[in-house]
């Protein structure tokens, strides 16, 4: 959870917000076929079926607060076919304008990691 303070108080935000918001940003990018498990914890929670939630919005997505500013990892399945520098350009736009506009959050980095192509 990260807390901001200002002049008015003080906002809390989960994780759970900014790996969902995060997600839907990647996924709704063209070329991306889905997000693919990415770290240690991921990777055992997908290999050990009765650990799996009917629903992972972190699937893929890691983030970590540093200075104020977030920086995020992101692990993705990209179509066939399609130009893969052009579509992590333009996640990395989006997924920074998209968190930028709805937290008000600087974004340091986005690390976009495609680890397979789907036919």
């Amino acid at each position: 959870m990260i807390v901001i303070n200002n002049h008015l108080g003080s906002v809390s935000i989960t994780r759970g917000f900014f790996t969902s918001l995060i997600s839907n940003a990647a996924i709704g990018c063209y070329g991306v076929a889905g997000m693919n498990a990415g770290g240690f914890l991921q990777n055992v929670t997908e290999a050990l079926p009765f650990l799996k939630k009917k629903k992972t919005p972190d699937k893929g997505v890691n983030i970590s607060f540093t200075d104020g500013k977030i920086y995020i990892d992101l692990h993705i399945t990209v179509v066939y076919g399609v130009n893969v520098a052009s579509i992590v350009k333009s996640i990395q736009h989006k997924v920074t304008y998209v968190t930028e506009e709805q937290t008000g959050i600087k974004v340091g980095r986005v690390n976009v990691y495609v680890d397979a192509i789907k036919s």
